[in-house]
């Protein structure tokens, strides 16, 4: 299991305090939440696939060993693949003379 620690100043607890029964409850239900939702996602992207695949003969019903088991890419990963595609592409367009001049 993994732990996260962040800090807040001293404006910034004071407005979670007014929003929030607890900062930290809430802190960690809104990042159990997103999770949470991120591995529907993943769940539901991976039934869909083990579904179309024939070779697939049985999908586990656990949803989280899904999850783990799941050959994703980090947003980080998909991030860094997406901003070098754009460079690649802004380096052809660079290169691209005008057609007809």
């Amino acid at each position: 299991m993994k732990q996260y620690t962040i800090e807040l100043n001293d404006a910034e607890v004071k407005a979670m305090e007014y929003v929030a029964l607890s900062v930290q409850d809430w802190a960690e239900n809104a990042l159990k939440n997103r999770a949470r939702i991120a591995m529907d996602e993943i769940y539901n992207s991976e039934v869909a696939r083990m579904t179309a695949d024939p070779d697939t003969t049985s999908i586990p019903a656990d949803k989280e060993a899904v999850v783990l088991a799941a050959d994703i890419k980090s947003a980080q990963q998909r991030n860094e693949e997406a901003e070098a595609q754009m460079a690649e592409q802004e380096a052809e367009m660079a290169t691209d003379e005008p057609v007809g001049e």
